[in-house]
C-alpha cells in the first residue's frame, strides 16, 4: 500500500512537530544546565571568599560521589605506593 503525497506530508508535519518538541526540550534543559553551572561557580566563589580552598572542596565533592569501599581500596594502594617511595 503506497502512501499518497498528502499522507506523506501529514506524516512529515507530525514528525517535524515532534522533533521540534524534542529539540526545544533539550534546549531548555541546556539553558537550565548553564544556569546551574553559573550557580555552582557562585557557590565556589563565595567559599573562596570565606577562605576555603576550592580545589580541595571539589576533591571532597568528588569523593562523596564515590563508593566508600572504592575509596578505601584506592587509599590503601596509595599508602603502599607512598611507603615504597619513602614518602611516609
Amino acid at each position: 500500500m503506497e502512501m499518497t503525497e498528502d499522507q506523506k506530508s501529514e506524516n512529515y508535519r507530525v514528525t517535524a512537530g515532534e522533533l521540534r518538541q524534542f529539540i526545544e526540550r533539550f534546549e531548555r534543559l541546556d539553558a537550565e544546565k548553564k544556569d546551574i553551572a553559573e550557580q555552582q561557580k557562585e557557590v565556589m566563589a563565595e567559599a573562596k571568599g570565606r577562605g576555603y580552598d576550592t580545589k580541595v572542596i571539589r576533591k571532597v565533592i568528588a569523593l562523596r560521589k564515590r563508593d566508600k569501599d572504592d575509596i578505601a581500596e584506592e587509599e590503601a594502594v596509595m599508602d603502599m605506593y607512598k611507603e615504597a617511595l619513602g614518602m611516609t
